[in-house]
């Protein structure tokens, strides 16, 4: 019984001696991992080098700023207030012209009932009788301002340009408002069909308002369809004058049909250049008679002849370019496919660039003992105005009598000698004008498109500030178009290597 109980508690013994060695190896095993751990990542191995961080010193104690404010946690964003559109509009100041309202710059012509009431043309300027064998159609584009389109209509007919031949294309988009009368002198796109039509000269209106590059194309349309070859095109913006200043008046007893016979008009001059375009031989006003001829300028395009093969043998004008610039890409297109047109402009007469209109255009009819030429900037005086007016609808009524700028209606009319002392006067006024237009205008070259404000209530009426401004916008549009076009935003492609088949190509060179 006693070992019994011995053996008992040996063997209890021996179980806690057990559990005693068991826990202390557990703990000591479980230190001395963790301190090798420590010791592993701070003691480097033997082959690796010694690593060290780099010391930051500590920086120095930052100035006082004055007025310093304390760090304070950031206040929320305000939430953006939402833009409330207005349930009505909010108008622009209303546009009150200070021009006076305008009168017809041909009073004898307002007056006539028919072109025998007209005096005829200065003898030295008459056309070829018979037509010379030549095709010779003007074209003139109209859309705003008659005065000025009527005057470059009569100076081409006065400097000897068959009126037959003269074709004015109404690009006014105001559809048959003007053929049927519907609107008024004051309407910047008025055009009077019957003034036209008795000064002889044709009127094709465009089914809808073209701008400058459609208008172009449909020059070459109308080509097409009556079959020239070739063809002019000018614009309404100028007054066209012979060289009558470097004209020697023959001896008075040579009065006779064939005295100004070694005179040649601007129409005589301009079918001399087309028949040496047109010729199988050298043309003198040729760049490069090597090539194929596309057009010849005579004061660049205030008056321009234009072969139509060349013309369409490069798809025509490129509409995307409306307005300026699309001549700058058609002419550099005409010479880049391999055409050619002079260089200096071919000179046959003087076409003067101006923006407004002669007071009278009876003047370039150039007869003796008239009123001597005039301009007035902007318009005549309402006193002028009223009085015109006034004696204009006495003559419509039947009174001859009655004088229009001091002249009666019923005047026999005397023709001047070219190169006379009023001729020199009216040169000057006509430069006078140039002048006002490049430089006299605080407006700027174009305020003529957009000096008239009236026609409110009329068909197809248009608020004339915002037609001149869509105008502008649009004009903007299409010099970016011609930038990106071309890589190149001047008016010189051929200098920085631009050539056919580049089009749409060119990475931009200003960037």
């Amino acid at each position: 019984m006693a070992t019994a109980n011995l053996r008992s508690r040996f063997m209890v013994g021996l179980g806690v001696l057990v559990f005693l060695t068991i826990f202390m190896t557990y703990s000591l095993r479980t230190s001395f991992s963790s301190n090798f751990g420590q010791v592993l990542e701070t003691v480097p191995l033997p082959n690796e080098p010694l690593r060290t961080e780099p010391s930051i010193p500590p920086s120095p104690p930052s100035e006082p700023e004055e007025h310093a404010i304390p760090d304070m946690p950031p206040s929320p964003s305000p939430e953006p207030e939402e833009h409330v559109i207005p349930d009505h509009p909010t108008y622009k100041t209303e546009h009150t012209s200070t021009l006076v309202s305008i009168v017809d710059n041909f009073p004898l012509a307002a007056a006539a009932h028919s072109a025998a009431e007209l005096p005829s043309i200065p003898p030295w300027n008459e056309p070829p009788s018979p037509h010379v064998p030549e095709k010779t159609p003007l074209f003139i584009g109209f859309t705003r301002n008659w005065r000025l389109l009527q005057q470059a209509v009569v100076s081409y007919i006065t400097a000897g340009w068959p009126p037959e031949d003269i074709y004015v294309i109404e690009n006014t988009g105001t559809m048959k408002s003007n053929q049927l009368g519907l609107l008024s002198l004051q309407n910047p796109f008025f055009l009077n069909h019957t003034r036209l039509h008795m000064l002889g000269v044709n009127v094709i209106t465009t089914p809808t308002l073209l701008s400058f590059s459609q208008l172009q194309n449909f020059y070459i349309w109308m080509a097409i369809e009556n079959n020239f070859t070739t063809y002019f095109y000018g614009h309404m913006d100028v007054i066209v004058l012979p060289f009558e200043d470097r004209y020697i008046t023959p001896p008075a007893s040579g009065e006779s049909p064939n005295r100004y016979e070694d005179f040649k008009s601007i129409y005589q001059l301009a079918v001399d250049a087309l028949r040496l375009a047109v010729s199988p031989e050298p043309d003198p006003n040729s760049s490069n008679s090597s090539k194929p001829w596309a057009a010849r300028f005579f004061a660049y395009d205030r008056l321009a002849l234009v072969n139509r093969e060349a013309y369409e043998s490069i798809g025509g004008w490129d509409t995307a370019i409306p307005y300026y610039f699309s001549d700058c890409d058609m002419h550099d297109r005409l010479k880049m496919y391999g055409f050619e047109y002079n260089g200096p402009d071919v000179e046959i007469g003087e076409f003067c660039d101006v923006s407004g209109s002669l007071d009278d255009l009876l003047v370039l009819y150039r007869k003796r003992d008239y009123i001597e030429a005039s301009f007035t900037v902007d318009g005549p005086t309402q006193e002028t105005a009223k009085e015109e007016r006034q004696n204009l609808e006495r003559v419509e009524k039947g009174d001859s009598n009655i004088p229009i700028n001091g002249r009666k209606t019923n005047q026999t009319w005397v023709s001047d000698n070219p190169g006379s002392a009023s001729f020199k006067q009216l040169f000057e006024v006509a430069n006078a004008m140039v002048k006002h237009k490049n430089g006299g205008d605080p407006g700027g070259r174009n305020t003529w498109q957009a000096r008239q404000f009236g026609g409110k209530g009329e068909p197809y009426y248009r608020d004339s500030e915002g037609f001149e401004k869509a105008i502008q916008m649009i004009t903007q549009t299409g010099r970016d178009i011609y930038a990106e076009k071309w890589g190149h935003r001047a008016c010189d492609l051929l200098p920085f290597g631009r050539k056919a088949g580049d089009e749409w190509r060119v990475e931009h060179d200003w960037e």
